[in-house]
């Protein structure tokens, strides 16, 4: 990884930056996935990449679940292209468990769409297991492939 990133903890504010650079990051419009919600209620168990000039290199945002007190989930992660293979997404995930771990979480899940293979396969590498795609997981034609990661 890059020497001049730093993780902190994220801000509201955060989203702002955030949402101005996810689209571009994914050749694609994203930013529908990342509602401002996520950051005005649950910055405090997401995290922002840095580098020193301010500028951002990644970030990740996730919550403990209020409903399933024993699971921590991961909404969105994004690294900037220039970042992709340096660790940064590892140091990001590492920091979550640490703070899920810390929270009494057991596990973390998150989900993605099958298309996204890169996801896919970052996921089973982190130690993951990989179950899907499950069809009308988000609805009707929303098939999604499911992750879940065992922190004990």
């Amino acid at each position: 990884m890059t020497g001049d990133i730093s993780l902190r903890t994220a801000r509201a504010a955060d989203y702002d930056g955030i949402i101005a650079v996810v689209d571009d990051w994914w050749g694609r419009p994203v930013h529908r996935a990342l509602p401002r919600l996520f950051l005005d209620h649950f910055h405090d168990t997401s995290f922002i990449a840095g580098r020193s000039g301010g500028e951002l290199a990644g970030f990740l945002v996730g919550f403990g679940s209020p409903a399933q007190r024993d699971c921590a989930y991961i909404q969105f992660v994004g690294v900037a292209p220039e970042e992709r293979r340096s660790g940064l997404a590892r140091l990001l995930y590492q920091a979550f468990f640490e703070m899920a771990v810390k929270d009494g979480r057991r596990v973390v899940r998150a989900v993605t769409a099958p298309v996204n293979s890169a996801s896919i396969a970052f996921h089973a590498a982190m130690g993951f297991t990989v179950t899907g795609p499950v069809d009308g997981y988000d609805g009707p034609s929303s098939a999604k492939v499911l992750f879940e990661r065992r922190l004990d």
